[in-house]
């Protein structure tokens, strides 16, 4: 059984100042299914929202987190508080302009 360090509640903050979640999520858990977790919860009401994970950047304490790390390996020990709610900011890249 996963002990609560194990775990971590994180909410995502979205560019007008929404959130998603909070919600908690193992240790374990890759950036790249955070992303899919954000991608699947985008507020449907919202405009220009991603349509891939590819379109998604998560920044935590100040730096981009890459698909391929966990969320173990991605926090901070300035900035996590045991038992605290963790804030992620979300980036969605514009789709390219077609010429």
């Amino acid at each position: 059984m996963a002990s609560v360090q194990d775990q971590l509640e994180i909410k995502f903050r979205l560019t007008d100042g929404s959130d998603i979640g909070p919600k908690t999520f193992p240790a374990a858990t890759s950036v790249a299914t955070l992303k899919e977790s954000v991608v699947a919860q985008w507020p449907k009401e919202k405009e220009n929202g991603p349509r891939t994970v590819k379109d998604v950047k998560l920044i935590s304490a100040g730096k981009i987190l890459e698909n391929n790390k966990t969320l173990g390996e991605c926090q901070s020990p300035l900035c996590d508080i045991p038992g605290g709610v963790t804030t992620m900011h979300v980036v969605v890249q514009p789709p390219p302009v077609e010429k």
